[in-house]
């Protein structure tokens, strides 16, 4: 199965994305890691990358698609890949889309867990990590067995810088402006699987998943 998984921040898809794979055997392609070998190997896209990267300027879709089409074209995704962070556009889904094409290949399904953006704020403004030993940590949903304090006895919790109100609202904006409009664009081409995830425990999200993708046994 050719598989891409969307949502907003906090969505829970890192969460759904580790059930997934260890329930498909497939591996789950990500454009960073992609990047980062393409220029610790060398390669002639690892090297254009780097380029842009070292002058602070974005990659460019076309080398991205390009990473994306050497990789899937790797034994291990034979039976299939999952996209992890791109496309994130509906250009770079088109460029994804004809390189797919020109190899007989498409996309068999894309997941969007779809979570109201109040609950996503709360999901994300919640959470907490120890310093010391990096548990994690949620005000609402798992919260520490003291008040401010982890379980390991080392120190208080902390929120991570980008994890407050005002940039949450951010990320979302922009998700919502770049990323939503890949939802029409799945739509219209009858691969979309959109699961609502407000409310709903992971476990729940997952099993919904499962059926919409016939996976249940």
């Amino acid at each position: 199965m050719k598989l891409i998984l969307l949502g907003p921040p906090g969505a829970g898809k890192g969460t759904q994305a580790k059930q997934l794979l260890g329930l498909l055997g497939i591996p789950q392609i990500s454009t960073g890691d992609m990047l980062r070998a393409a220029i610790a190997n060398e390669t002639a896209l690892g090297m254009e990358a780097k380029e842009y990267m070292d002058a602070g300027k974005l990659v460019p879709d076309e080398v991205v698609v390009g990473l994306v089409k050497d990789r899937i074209s790797k034994s291990d995704c034979s039976s299939g890949f999952m996209l992890d962070g791109f496309p994130r556009t509906v250009p770079q889904a088109e460029a994804l889309e004809s390189a797919l094409n020109e190899d007989g290949k498409k996309i068999d399904n894309v997941v969007l867990i779809d979570v109201e953006d109040d609950e996503l704020v709360g999901r994300i403004t919640g959470r907490r990590s120890c310093g010391a030993c990096g548990a994690i940590y949620h005000l609402i949903f798992s919260p520490p067995p003291k008040e401010d304090t982890c379980a390991c006895g080392a120190g208080g919790l902390i929120q991570r810088a980008d994890d407050n109100e005002e940039t949450v609202r951010q990320r979302l904006s922009a998700y919502h402006q770049q990323t939503a409009p890949l939802v029409d664009f799945y739509r219209d081409r009858g691969v979309l699987k959109a699961i609502d995830g407000t409310k709903k425990t992971p476990g729940e999200v997952f099993n919904k998943i499962k059926y919409e993708l016939q996976l249940e046994s």
